[in-house]
């Protein structure tokens, strides 16, 4: 009897224990399904006291503090279990990934295959892939997805999209289309997913092949799908595409989603369209600050910088605070436009609104200044700025350069390496031109063994850039030698047109004429660069027939319309020969009116064959474009002494005295010990 009694209260306690294990776990999952932090420690206080937490119950209140956002305490817990179960696991890197915290994801995912039990499951390889997708590591992702075959896990929804993103993370579109093709259920994340994936790779034509692909396949768009797609329409300058999507946001009633109407207007502006632009932006009843950006730089990149800055204020007055996006683009608008007064209102916004630490808006500011000619100011800004990022120190070499400071740029270099910032590519796009213009072979020797030190003589903007340095520095035998030094596969139009320009430069005309006709033949299309490059070798060598040969080949066969410069080249050449009635009769020709350019190579020629009459000419459109000009004055005084007429010599020359100007003198320069 005592046996019996025993066995029946040993069974009564289980089930209640049981009854309330189950209730327990009810409410846990109730909790965590409503993120309700306070009832779960509660209930947790209430478990510990009561003696009713068991193993059983952890992973439950894991999985409940992880989903309330207390990530510290769910791991806490989890580190307490001797054998997490899957659901724990599961909890844990799914809760790692979401709040971006992927490396801890991938490495208790490790800790998972290490331990050997448990196995991961359909539920834990779509996050792995995801935190390898955040990392963009390829390797891992793929290793991820090829235990997830060999596991037998089946490629769902879910999977395959996330499978999906991580391959366009990694700009593996190839294997992502592979990927799409092998699904046997899509989404319209699954959709959306391949169209921002192009998107985001620059693959524009394909997002819209995508996009026509999904309508074709009976998938209706939503919000996300349209947000992805515009752009791709944006980028190619594809209106007609853009306007049947605008149809089908209307016939949808999308037309009152904020983050669609922002990507019409963005598609519009990139379309050159600022009028419709401006229509979605008068239409909408609400907007946000990606909404006046998305307008301010429209206007910006469409050459109205004056309307850009009027909406400043506009934007200010509903209520609507500008940012980090924003305030560098007005302050580009400024830099564009030369208004330092505006542009210096603009820095004290930013100081009031303590943004001044922001990297983006630290780099407008200095290129703001520089650009206004008050290098100073970009200085000050520049101080101020933490000095261990590398965008700042970019910006200030080019402020330098900008302002004709090449010397200042090379000791800022400098600087920057003594400081241990490592400089990239933009870094030396900045800085090169510095050694162009000193025209200094020590430096630019000097330059060249850092270039080959760092790595970056192989990149074949470096190698560009040489060319034009040695070139300049009076060694065509090392800017041939850089030329050659660069495969043939990558030898574009900038290389190829830089020397060329050395050995225009050089009054080489013949070789730099050989060299175009070589790049031809070797399928390189010529650029206006390139033109004005190989006509003005022409012009200094007296290759005239060769220079109008190679300006009706721009004008017939490239169907190119020639520039200003492309006709001061040739009316230089015309002029050298001595043939100054063609040369003139060429500027009658042209289809916008002739600049100082034109007309001063026109007057050089006819102060040395002695033309007056063309040269009068010539000098009256000068001292109208120019006034203030002394070397118009001072070659057509000259003209006319070489002619006899010294008293028209002395009135020009006096014209210099009623105006106010004076002849800046001649002055040379050496170097002695590195000044």
């Amino acid at each position: 009897m005592n046996g019996t009694s025993k066995a029946v209260s040993k069974t009564k306690h289980l089930i209640i224990t049981t009854t309330s294990a189950a209730k327990y776990g009810f409410l846990l999952h109730h909790y965590a399904t409503t993120k309700s932090l306070a009832p779960t420690t509660h209930l947790h206080a209430h478990l510990i006291t009561s003696g009713h937490l068991s193993a059983r119950l952890l992973p439950l209140l894991t999985s409940s503090y992880a989903a309330c956002g207390h990530i510290s305490y769910a791991r806490k817990l989890f580190d307490k279990m001797p054998e997490p179960p899957l659901l724990a696991y599961n909890t844990m890197i799914r809760v790692y990934t979401l709040n971006g915290s992927s490396r801890e994801a991938i490495q208790l995912f490790v800790e998972m295959l290490a331990a050997g039990y448990p196995r991961p499951d359909k539920f834990t390889f779509p996050f792995v892939v995801k935190a390898c997708g955040d990392l963009k590591l390829l390797g891992l992702g793929v290793s991820v997805h090829g235990l997830a075959v060999t596991g037998g896990v089946k490629l769902e929804t879910f999977l395959g999209n996330c499978l999906l993103a991580m391959y366009m993370n990694c700009g593996e579109k190839e294997v992502a289309r592979r990927v799409f093709d092998a699904m046997m259920e899509r989404s319209e994340v699954t959709w959306n997913t391949m169209i921002s994936g192009y998107c985001r790779n620059g693959f524009a034509e394909e997002a819209l092949k995508m996009f026509k692909e999904m309508v074709g396949a009976g998938v209706e768009p939503n919000n996300a799908t349209l947000v992805s797609v515009l752009p791709a329409c944006g980028h190619l300058k594809d209106l007609k595409c853009g306007m049947e999507i605008l149809e089908l946001v209307q016939e949808s009633g999308l037309g009152s989603c904020l983050p669609v109407n922002n990507a019409l207007m963005d598609m519009f502006a990139k379309c050159g369209c600022m009028t419709e632009a401006r229509l979605v932006f008068d239409k909408m009843d609400k907007r946000d600050v990606v909404t006046w950006t998305t307008l301010i730089n429209g206007y910006n990149w469409n050459g109205d910088g004056k309307k850009a800055l009027m909406l400043c204020p506009l934007m200010l007055l509903e209520g609507i605070r500008p940012n980090a996006v924003t305030v560098p683009s007005l302050l580009s608008t400024c830099a564009d436009l030369g208004l330092l007064k505006q542009g210096r209102c603009l820095h004290g916004w930013v100081l009031r609104q303590k943004l001044e630490s922001d990297v983006s808006v630290e780099t407008a500011l200095i290129d703001m200044y520089a650009k206004c000619s008050c290098i100073r100011g970009s200085f000050r800004v520049f101080v101020k700025t933490s000095r261990k990022r590398t965008v700042p120190w970019n910006a200030i070499l080019s402020g330098c350069i900008h302002n004709g400071l090449a010397t200042e740029a090379i000791d800022c270099f400098k600087k920057m390496l003594s400081e241990s910032v490592a400089p990239n590519a933009a870094s030396l796009n900045s800085l090169l031109p510095a050694y162009a213009r000193l025209a200094d072979l020590q430096q630019a020797m000097n330059i060249h063994g850092y270039l080959i030190r760092s790595g970056f003589v192989s990149k074949v903007e470096a190698s560009t850039a040489l060319i034009d340095i040695y070139s300049k520095c009076g060694s065509l035998y090392f800017a041939h030698e850089i030329f050659n030094g660069i495969p043939e596969k990558d030898k574009d139009i900038f290389c190829w047109s830089a020397i060329i320009a050395s050995y225009g430069m050089h009054g080489n005309g013949e070789i730099a004429v050989s060299l175009f006709n070589q790049m031809v033949q070797l399928g390189v299309v010529p650029n206006e660069v390139t033109f004005t490059s190989v006509l003005h070798a022409c012009s200094h060598s007296g290759l005239v027939d060769e220079g109008l040969d190679l300006f009706n080949f721009m004008v017939g066969v490239h169907q190119m319309r020639p520039r200003s410069n492309h006709y001061t080249c040739m009316v230089d050449l015309l002029g050298r020969a001595g043939r100054l009635e063609e040369a003139y009769a060429l500027i009658t020709t042209m289809p916008f009116e002739p600049n100082n350019a034109v007309w001063g190579a026109l007057l050089g020629a006819c102060v040395i064959h002695e033309n007056v009459e063309l040269g009068e000419l010539a000098s009256e459109w000068l001292f109208k474009l120019e006034p203030e000009n002394t070397g118009n004055y001072v070659l057509m005084a000259k003209l006319y002494a070489a002619a006899g007429r010294w008293k028209d010599a002395e009135k020009t020359r006096n014209m210099l005295d009623g105006i106010g100007i004076r002849k800046n003198p001649a002055h040379s320069l050496i170097e002695v010990r590195n000044m």
